[in-house]
């Protein structure tokens, strides 16, 4: 009897019910933990993801099956509701004044979209994928997590788990992808650019602004209304200079509660025997494919109204029209001021950076309309 107690106890340990697949998985969750805990690349992404890939597959935990705690919070994730609260949350952390003051740098942010649709052609043409899903996997050249989210949940919710865990991974690896391709498209004079200050923008024109975009985007494109639309209030709590508390939950504790919901549920959702197909593979070749292109795209729109602007305009800025805030700025400053010591390119590379933000929401919007009736 205690010989038989013993060896059921033993069969019901998570170690006698491990697969090959779900170690693997584990393994790239302590790599994805020791990349954001020991290099710093987007902790506050890669932790929560890492950690909800951890937690689906440890075997029997029952964290990602039906009824457990993760699965509940992926619910959130299907039924779109947590990718506009991220985005509303974003609006109000946002300063749009270096896009308003530079309104060419819409331009930059449109350029760095370029890797949605060549990746949709991509998903179609070599890898079999239908329209849907090519449309899903395409967004994730827009290096926007929660805009990939919200297009999959429409398009292809079964390609879901995927698509979310290759947008986000991306947008973590943000400094190690962009800085290659920034330097093989750009010459050290290029990159040397010191740019002029960018003029003061009015507080008018700073509340004007979120109003006019939702007005106009939403009449144009009807589906990206929901993400726009939050961006947009989030942004307007900030700037109206009457709702500070609101601004500041949606800026501090109402994101941090929503990024700890979607990062861990999207990394629960990469479980080992589900995730690791052929498909997900082909997923994450062609979404990194995506954000490479993008990057490329961004950074030669740079270099054209550099040439046509008779030199004044450092194509490193063209790198940050990604949708990925505040981080492919951050990595525009980095290498500019590697090159050149001094030389501050922040500010100016928000312009395209929060540009992006609203290109790839208005992609998404393109996307939905032409194939969410399919």
């Amino acid at each position: 009897m205690i010989i038989e107690t013993i060896v059921n106890f033993i069969y019901s340990t998570g170690i006698m019910n491990m697969d090959y697949k779900s170690g693997i998985m584990i393994v790239v969750a302590l790599f994805f933990l020791y990349l954001a805990i020991r290099h710093g690349f987007e902790p506050l992404l890669l932790i929560p993801i890492a950690f909800g890939m951890l937690l689906s597959n440890l075997p029997l935990s029952g964290m990602f099956s039906e009824g457990g705690l993760l699965y509940w919070f992926y619910q959130l994730n299907k039924m779109g509701i947590l990718p506009p609260l991220i985005f509303m949350g974003i609006g109000a952390m946002t300063d749009f004044g270096p896009l308003i003051a530079n309104p060419r740098s819409l331009l930059m942010g449109a350029g760095a979209q370029f890797g949605i649709f060549t990746s949709f052609l991509g998903a179609i043409l070599l890898a079999g994928f239908n329209a849907q899903e090519a449309a899903s996997i395409g967004i994730i050249g827009g290096a926007d997590g929660p805009t990939a989210i919200f297009v999959t949940t429409r398009l292809a919710p079964h390609l879901l788990g995927a698509v979310a865990v290759a947008a986000y991974s991306y947008m973590a690896l943000v400094p190690v992808i962009q800085p290659p391709i920034m330097k093989l498209l750009t010459t050290k004079k290029e990159r040397t650019i010191k740019m002029q200050q960018l003029r003061p923008v009015s507080q008018r024109e700073k509340i004007i602004f979120p109003i006019m975009v939702t007005v106009v985007v939403s009449l144009i494109l009807p589906d990206a209304a929901p993400l726009v639309g939050m961006l947009m209030l989030g942004n307007l709590f900030k700037e109206s200079g009457h709702t500070l508390r609101l601004s500041d939950t949606s800026a501090n504790n109402l994101i941090n509660i929503v990024t700890i919901l979607l990062g861990t549920s999207v990394g629960a959702s990469a479980n080992g025997p589900t995730f690791l197909v052929l498909d997900t593979l082909q997923i994450l070749g062609l979404g990194v494919a995506a954000f490479m292109v993008g990057t490329a795209g961004g950074v030669l729109v740079a270099k054209l109204m550099n040439v046509l602007s008779g030199g004044t305009i450092n194509p490193l800025i063209g790198s940050a029209g990604v949708s990925a805030v505040p981080m492919a700025a951050r990595v525009s400053q980095k290498i500019g001021q590697q090159e050149l010591p001094g030389n501050f390119l922040l500010m100016h590379a928000m312009g395209p950076n929060v540009a992006g933000v609203i290109g790839s929401a208005v992609a998404a919007g393109v996307l939905l309309s032409m194939f969410s009736g399919f």
